[in-house]
């Protein structure tokens, strides 16, 4: 009895650990690798306005930023478009409850593009600290506050100037916040320290135009790249000290999609005015346009602002008009090409094998890549979605442009009241 008894404990405790080690915080922009993937399973593929939803709170101030999820916080940066503040805001994340919400920087509002915001940049957390990034009239200002919103530093490290607005999402790297500040004009990368805001590096970009793509950090031969497209680039640099690794000309203007890093492969998709995607391979030195390029698409299925996934051996991308394409990610072999909405502004994400395609109507198809497409489920909420969702411990978080919904079942916290 007492043996069983034992052996009936042992398998809770494994139970339990295991949910631990699977659930996931959601720190910063596309989650815990910057490239979409939850490695989290049972993550919900089914709901609509009113079914299996945990919750739904208004959003405190609008914005296409990304939520973000550590532990039982939950933050979200908005602009007051009455008052011209630049806003960040803190939920519990098992109610939706707003907790508080600073201004952090007051300013006439930018021109930009008709489908940015004045608050696009999301922000990252390391569990102590948040950092967020705004436009300061013509500088780019970037700030920490700690978890009860109290201001720890602000600082402006460049001037940023784009008839589009602006969008750039801080990335954390050892104890550096890094940011990219690719723009009309003397563009460069940025790194500052966390606990100071004080500049450590500053790296100047050569082409001087204006592009929107958060940098994603791994690594690779030996190496720790800070790959990153824009600017009529796509590029490699060592997040360490700014230098760079590698580069590669073009192949267009201007991007916003971010990165990624699959199968020892670089994904690019993108840009404007000339559409590719292509990948490249990563263990060059110096300019390898020449060289490094391994497969490349062009023109239809392209993406230019939602950044495309990789899950299993298939690379998924959401073109801005419409149309879903999934790629053998190895050899570049279109497996299949389809209308899935009527316009993509999120970003794609993927846990359990499946992606999610949340389109500007608020419509998530959840799709299972393979040699043909095969639609999972099509979730509904009736309202428009920019932002792209967050994954975290079992629940889906989607930022819509008047509510933030918590998919899945209600937290432990909040089923206990």
């Amino acid at each position: 009895m007492r043996f069983a008894l034992r052996t009936t404990g042992c398998v809770a405790l494994i139970l339990a650990l295991g949910a631990t080690v699977l659930a996931e915080n959601w720190p910063g922009w596309r989650g815990p690798r910057g490239d979409g993937s939850s490695a989290e399973s049972g993550v919900p593929t089914r709901w609509s306005d009113a079914e299996n939803v945990a919750w739904k709170s208004p959003v405190p101030h609008g914005g296409h930023a990304s939520p973000i999820v550590w532990e039982d916080r939950l933050f979200l940066a908005g602009a007051d478009l009455q008052k011209h503040d630049r806003r960040l805001a803190a939920i519990d994340r098992n109610t939706g409850k707003l907790l508080w919400e600073r201004t952090v920087v007051e300013a006439p509002l930018e021109r930009k593009h008709e489908l940015n915001s004045y608050a696009s940049s999301t922000p990252a957390t390391d569990g102590k600290l948040v950092y967020v990034s705004f436009l300061d009239q013509k500088s780019m200002l970037v700030a920490a506050y700690d978890f009860d919103g109290k201001e720890l530093w602000k600082v402006e490290p460049g001037v940023f100037s784009s008839v589009h607005g602006y969008c750039s999402s801080p990335v954390l790297y050892k104890d550096k916040v890094i940011v990219n500040g690719d723009h009309d004009g003397e563009a460069y990368l940025v790194a500052l320290d966390r606990a100071t805001g004080k500049t450590v590096w500053k790296t100047p970009r050569e082409n001087k135009t204006r592009s929107y793509c958060t940098p994603i950090i791994r690594e690779i031969g030996g190496r720790t790249q800070m790959m990153l497209s824009g600017s009529k680039c796509v590029a490699s640099y060592d997040p360490n000290d700014g230098s760079r690794h590698w580069i590669v000309d073009g192949p267009t203007e201007q991007f916003v999609a971010s990165l990624l890093y699959s199968h020892g492969l670089v994904f690019v998709t993108g840009g404007f005015p000339d559409k590719h995607i292509l990948t490249i391979d990563p263990t060059g030195k110096g300019n390898v346009t020449a060289t490094n390029i391994v497969w490349r698409h062009e023109r239809k299925g392209v993406s230019y602002v939602p950044s495309p996934i990789a899950v299993g051996d298939y690379f998924l991308v959401a073109s801005d008009d419409g149309i879903g394409s999934c790629f053998d990610a190895k050899t570049g072999r279109r497996e299949w090409q389809e209308r899935l909405g009527r316009h993509y502004s999120a970003s794609l994400v993927a846990a359990g094998g499946v992606a999610y395609f949340l389109d500007d109507d608020g419509v998530t198809k959840v799709i299972k890549p393979g040699s043909k497409l095969d639609v999972v489920a099509v979730n509904e909420l009736h309202s428009p979605c920019y932002a792209s969702p967050a994954i975290s411990n079992g629940q889906v978080f989607i930022r819509s442009e008047n509510t933030l919904y918590c998919i899945g079942k209600p937290g432990e916290q909040a089923a206990a009241r």
